[in-house]
């Protein structure tokens, strides 16, 4: 990956900027220095972050093509490149496996499927162009490490994804100086889980406590610093994916 001229700010693209884990990569990202265009589909209303010279926020479902050309089309008349894409934006409902209606199963694909896939494929054409890039999705751990009487079967086929298609993508463009790693988290102290037992979600981790948004952003910035590093999937959850507790 070539890296940025001196003087010359690098550019980023972050999906479900708005909250949680994308909120947070979107803040540390601006605090280093570099130039964001942050997507959800409402996050022009977000309380938190104000356009300014160096954030560009659009609107949209980034799981539709439009979304995605709109996002990309923004940071290259803002900013002129993307250096870096973070696919952050999916969603998780709980409900039994076999209760899952088709309509669930709809919403699933579309959100943490195509929610990577189309602005990822738009992104990756810009980066050709470039010659340099780099991709980080944000996966879970659960993929590896499934929980046992946890209703997570419909998160994981569509989450299951990630780790696979950036190893694919790291294999197809590495000559064109392109990058894609993963980074997958236990259970993460976000407003997602605000309502929940975080006594019982601690257990669920042989650390004993959950994963803090701050870690997963020093994941990221580790992965943006180690430009040897592709195909990568960084499991950040306290050991869950290496075996049980007990």
């Amino acid at each position: 990956m070539n890296i940025a001229k001196p003087n010359q700010k690098r550019v980023a693209v972050v999906t479900g900027a708005s909250s949680g884990i994308g909120l947070a990569i979107t803040t540390a990202l601006l605090e280093r220095g570099y130039s964001v265009v942050g997507n959800s589909r409402t996050i022009s209303k977000s309380a938190v972050l104000h356009p300014s010279a160096d954030l560009v926020l659009v609107d949209g479902d980034i799981a539709t093509k439009e979304t995605s050309i709109k996002v990309v089309d923004s940071a290259v008349k803002h900013f002129g490149r993307i250096d870096l894409l973070v696919n952050s934006a999916g969603m998780y409902l709980a409900k039994p496996f076999t209760e899952h209606t088709p309509e669930d199963f709809d919403i699933m694909i579309h959100t943490n499927v195509a929610g990577y896939f189309f602005v990822t494929q738009q992104a990756v054409t810009l980066m050709q162009k470039q010659k340099s890039g780099h991709i980080v999705t944000i996966a879970t751990v659960l993929v590896d490490q499934p929980l046992a009487r946890t209703a997570i079967s419909l998160a994981v086929l569509t989450k299951s994804t990630i780790p696979a298609f950036s190893r694919a993508l790291a294999m197809e463009f590495v000559a064109e100086g392109i990058r894609a790693n993963t980074i997958s988290p236990g259970v993460v102290d976000t407003p997602m889980h605000a309502k929940d037992d975080h006594q019982q979600l601690e257990k669920l981790s042989p650390a004993g406590r959950l994963v803090q948004v701050s870690e997963i952003v020093d994941a990221l910035l580790y992965l943006e610093s180690a430009t040897m590093v592709n195909g990568e999937n960084i499991r950040i959850d306290g050991g869950s994916h290496a075996g049980a507790k007990w």
